[in-house]
This record gives structure tokens, sequence and C-alpha cells, in this order.
């Protein structure tokens, strides 16, 4: 039986390794295919202002892919009129918002959205104009979810690094939060997705979320993949969230 919740592979650190020596090699695009192969539904890529890992070229690249496999590109970006110019000359599936910042070593959490509609929402207007589905990754709070439904989003993706770093009472209190986040979003009208930080285990600890239709998930499965090759990381992730559905 396949899974009802979409999996959306994030191959940015595969482009990660490639910089850290130059070259083309290993080469994103190529994992990206297969991942597709092995059963993910979709590509995640996110094309930092700095262009740590994925640069331009991937994403045309990833683009031309996914059309090409019919399955669609989710690409994160910053809140800047140079990464909105990128998406709209690309029109991938889905575009999700995250806050960047230069010093940071990977997304520390959601995007602040509330209080900040007057920035977000001519951005997400314009994806929203040219086709692309809106999705801002936020954190599991009342308001930010509020705020996401005022902009104009169609998707929220909840930040599931602060539950995978929790254990015990303290991870099962992260969990309710999410659960009432969820509620709150579905309830809106607006599609739930999660990520960040999810493994084996926490990946299938979000299909206890009914509303949940999609996770996003990258650091773990390639770093599995050094271990087990990414078909067999994919394929290992996807029996495990057949499991928990």
């Amino acid at each position: 039986m396949t899974s009802p919740v979409r999996l959306g592979v994030n191959i940015d650190h595969v482009a990660t390794v490639r910089n850290a020596r130059g070259g083309v090699h290993p080469d994103p695009v190529r994992a990206a295919r297969e991942a597709l192969a092995a059963g993910a539904d979709g590509i995640t890529a996110h094309l930092r202002e700095d262009r740590r890992h994925i640069t331009d070229p991937d994403i045309e690249a990833l683009s031309l892919l996914c059309a090409e496999a019919g399955r669609p590109l989710n690409l994160e970006m910053a809140v800047t009129d140079e990464m909105l110019a990128i998406a709209l000359r690309h029109r991938p599936h889905a575009a999700c918002l995250v806050p960047e910042r230069r010093e940071e070593v990977t997304t520390e959490g959601g995007l602040a959205v509330a209080c900040h509609e007057a920035r977000i929402a001519p951005v997400a207007k314009a994806l929203a104009g040219a086709g692309i589905r809106v999705s801002l990754f936020i954190e599991p709070a009342p308001e930010q979810v509020d705020a996401a439904h005022a902009v104009g989003a169609q998707v929220v993706e909840f930040h599931t690094g602060r539950y995978c770093h929790l254990s015990g009472d303290d991870r099962a209190v992260e969990f309710e939060r999410l659960q009432t986040a969820a509620t709150r979003a579905f309830d809106l009208g607006l599609e739930v997705h999660a990520g960040h930080g999810l493994d084996y285990v926490t990946a299938a600890d979000m299909l206890a979320i009914a509303e949940v239709r999609e996770l996003n998930i990258g650091h773990f499965l390639i770093g599995e993949a050094l271990f087990v090759g990414l078909t067999t990381a994919v394929h290992r992730m996807r029996a495990a969230m057949e499991a928990a559905a």
C-alpha cells in the first residue's frame, strides 16, 4: 500500500558536498533523478542567497528534470526580489518562503509571518499570480498560521526541528503544539506539510497528525545514503511512512 502522505526529498546537501571541493561531483540532479526513481513524490531545493549549496544552474536542471518526470519541484526561497524573479522565471510547482540568515548553518526556525504581512503578501501574490503554489515554512503557532492564511498562502510547512531534538514529556508537548497548529491550518483551508530534522522514527510520528499531507526530508536521507545508498534510504523512508499510515 502506498502512503497517502507525499514524500519530498531535499537534495541540497548533495550540492554541499560537491561545493566543498568544487567541480561537478556529486551531482544533485543525479541524486534527484535517483530519488524520484526510488519513489519520492517530488524534489525540494533551497536556492540560498549565498549559493552555499544549490546553484542557479542546478535550479534550471532540476526544473527540466521534474518537468520531464511529471513530478513537482518545490523551490525554497527567501523573501527577496532576487529570489522572486528567479521563481517567476522558472515557475516551479511550488515556492516555499523560508527565513534566511547568512550566519546560520541551517534553517533555525520558521518564517516570522505575523507582523510582517506587508512584506510577505506581495511576494505571495506575485507567485500565486504566476501559477506557483505558495507555501510558508513556519513555526507551529496559531498566530503564524493565521498570518500565513492572511497573506494568501495555500500551504504551511511546519518546522519540526524542535520536535526532533526534544524527548520525553517535552517532545509530547511539542507534538500537541504541532497537532493544534495543523488543525487550525486545516480549518482555514490550508494544506499542511512538515519538515526539518525528520528521520525514520520522527517522520512516522508526523503521520499521526491526520492533517499532514506531505513530508520534506533532506539531511537525514542524504546522510543515510552514505551508508546504504539513496535508493535504499528513500525506500526505507517510504516503508516507515507506510507502516505508520
